[in-house]
């Protein structure tokens, strides 16, 4: 199972013990795949997971059912990552951040770096290809792409951001696609309401940056959203070294969600604007400069 269906079963056995869930409720790929933001093949593979699991059964009606409520409950408490795929993928990431990695290196290579099974180490690379900071090379060997490698360049990432994102939302050719942005809103509740106490820097990463991504989106300009999504592959490692502070992290959601509810009011100037003052008190928190 890859790293991102085994963090959706957690999370999905999360909702069956805190929205109560009772024996026989239906659980489709569907209703799930809109709730998380993620296509239905990792909800699919997460729901087998839970299966096995006893926390669901097959229904009746096709998909799958709650089975035991308190497998959920246990489940959800279990700890994420208990098989060191998470440590393992941070230690691949902290190094290749650190120059410790070269560009072009063999899987026998990782193997003997850092002590995993092929199989899980596949899987991890599978993840960091579909990430887009690594891409497989005849053979068994892999090639390390691009990355933000200093904070200087990291600062640098969010002044550009500065300048487009907030003129995204300005775009003649904008249209609100107000299902994705509703679930982000609601995702960004979610946060706010006590979700950022344990989430991973890695899934709030992902989180907020395609949210980000879904607002650009909008705009219709293919060069704002390709621009917007080079730049979070660029800077994914660096984020995930950052710790979190999960105060100011739950301010930023409480932005997301000002920005986001001026834009369902159809007051895109206004988001604007907002998008321009949260990336700009954003960049020094990220990435202080080494003179203040």
């Amino acid at each position: 199972m890859t790293q991102i269906a085994s963090t959706l079963a957690q999370q999905i056995a999360r909702f069956v013990h805190s929205e109560r869930l009772a024996p026989g409720d239906a659980l489709t790929e569907r209703s799930l795949a809109e709730r998380f933001l993620v296509s239905r093949s990792p909800i699919r593979t997460a729901l087998r997971e839970l299966q096995r699991a006893g926390v669901l059964s097959p229904s009746e009606r096709g998909g799958f059912a709650v089975a035991d409520p308190a497998a959920a409950e246990a489940f959800a408490a279990s700890e994420a990552g208990s098989d060191g795929s998470e440590e393992t993928y941070l230690a691949i990431a902290r190094d290749r951040l650190a120059g410790a990695i070269p560009d072009r290196i063999s899987e026998n290579e990782l193997l003997r770096r850092y002590g995993v099974t092929r199989p899980r180490l596949q899987a991890l690379l599978r993840r960091m290809s579909e990430e887009g900071w690594a891409e497989r090379l005849p053979g068994h060997g892999w090639r390390f792409l691009p990355i933000l490698t200093s904070m200087e360049t990291y600062r640098q990432s969010y002044s550009f951001r500065q300048a487009i994102e907030p003129a995204a939302l300005l775009e003649p050719g904008f249209i609100l696609d107000r299902p994705v942005l509703e679930r982000h809103l609601e995702q960004q509740r979610q946060l706010v309401a006590g979700g950022i106490l344990e989430i991973s820097a890695v899934r709030l990463f992902e989180i907020n940056s395609e949210m980000h991504e879904a607002i650009a989106e909008c705009s219709r300009n293919a060069f704002f959203i390709e621009s917007l999504r080079r730049v979070d592959r660029l800077r994914r490692l660096i984020e995930y070294q950052q710790n979190v502070d999960r105060e100011l992290a739950r301010a930023r959601c409480i932005e997301h969600i000002r920005i986001l509810e001026l834009l369902f009011d159809g007051r895109n100037a206004d988001a604007a604007e907002e998008m321009r003052k949260h990336l700009r008190a954003l960049g020094p928190l990220k990435a202080p400069s080494p003179l203040t």
